[in-house]
C-alpha cells in the first residue's frame, strides 16, 4: 500500500473553485509540516580553538607587515626615506 501524500486531494477539498482559488472567507486544509530537526543538535563548546587562535595571530602578522610595508612604500615616494 502506498502512503497517502500531505496535501488534500483536490477534488475532496470543500470549498475549493475550478481553478484552484477558495471562496472569500475560506481557508483550505494546511499540509503536513515536515521541516525542523529530527534530533536534537549537540551543545557547541564555549571555548575558542587553538587553531583558530593560531591562524588569527597568524593573519595579524601578515596584516602588520603588509602594512608596514605600504607605509615604507609611502615614505620612499614622498622623500622622505632619501
Amino acid at each position: 500500500m502506498t502512503a497517502q501524500p500531505p496535501d488534500p486531494d483536490p477534488a475532496n477539498t470543500p470549498d475549493l473553485e475550478p481553478g484552484g482559488g477558495v471562496r472569500p472567507g475560506s481557508t483550505p486544509p494546511d499540509s503536513a509540516q515536515t521541516s525542523g530537526l529530527s534530533e536534537h543538535e549537540p551543545r557547541t563548546s564555549w571555548s575558542f580553538p587553538p587553531t583558530g587562535i593560531a591562524t588569527m595571530v597568524v593573519i595579524g602578522v601578515i596584516v602588520v607587515v603588509f602594512v608596514a610595508i605600504a607605509v615604507l612604500l609611502v615614505l620612499d615616494i614622498a622623500g622622505v626615506l632619501d
